[in-house]
């Protein structure tokens, strides 16, 4: 498995204390109306729970509207501020589906095309449109490639450009060259 701290920032979630006293000598968690006394110089210390090592506390979260949280958000051990299931972001405003166009060229964000019908009132016609938007990709969704099915949520601006976050994938449903198709979901 990977190791998490790869960026030059000390990596670690918001609102999780790493220094716990429990997760540090590897002591289960008091029960309520138990209360055990800690002693820092017991020579026994944490050795009669050395069978009984816990995981570290990992932060995650429900985003609502339906949508699950995904397995590696909750047994993960990526770190991203960004990631609406394990960060600081919250959904609001549109939901939108689309085909995912370039997923491997920028890190964490990939390019997912709108298709729409725009009505013309002169010719009493529909024309076909699309819009590319650009979206946040977490690392819960490791293997998204071209081609994809994904569902969007909009939430606050992430960068310049992204104002998007990835909710939900459906893998590969195109088949063929995917840049120039038109598919209405």
């Amino acid at each position: 498995m990977t190791d998490i701290q790869t960026e030059k920032a000390f990596q670690k979630q918001d609102g999780i204390n790493i220094n716990n006293k429990y997760l540090l000598f590897g002591l289960e968690l008091p029960q309520k109306g138990k209360r055990k006394k800690l002693k820092v110089k017991d020579a026994n210390y944490g050795k009669k729970n050395k069978g009984k090592r816990m995981k570290a506390i990992r932060y995650f979260k429900k985003v609502g509207l339906g949508f699950n949280t995904p397995a590696d958000a909750i047994q993960g051990n990526y770190v991203d501020k960004k990631c609406p299931f394990t960060g600081n972001v919250s959904i609001r405003g549109r939901i939108i589906k689309g085909m995912v166009l370039s997923s491997g060229k920028m890190k964490n964000t990939i390019i997912v095309r709108r298709d729409y019908l725009h009505w013309i009132k002169k010719y009493n016609r529909y024309q076909k449109n699309h819009s590319n938007i650009p979206a946040h990709c977490s690392p819960a969704f490791k293997r998204i490639s071209e081609g994809d099915i994904v569902t969007i949520g909009q939430c606050r601006p992430l960068s310049k450009t992204v104002r998007f976050n990835v909710l939900h994938v459906q893998f590969n449903m195109i088949f063929g060259s995917v840049k120039k198709q038109f598919k209405l979901f």
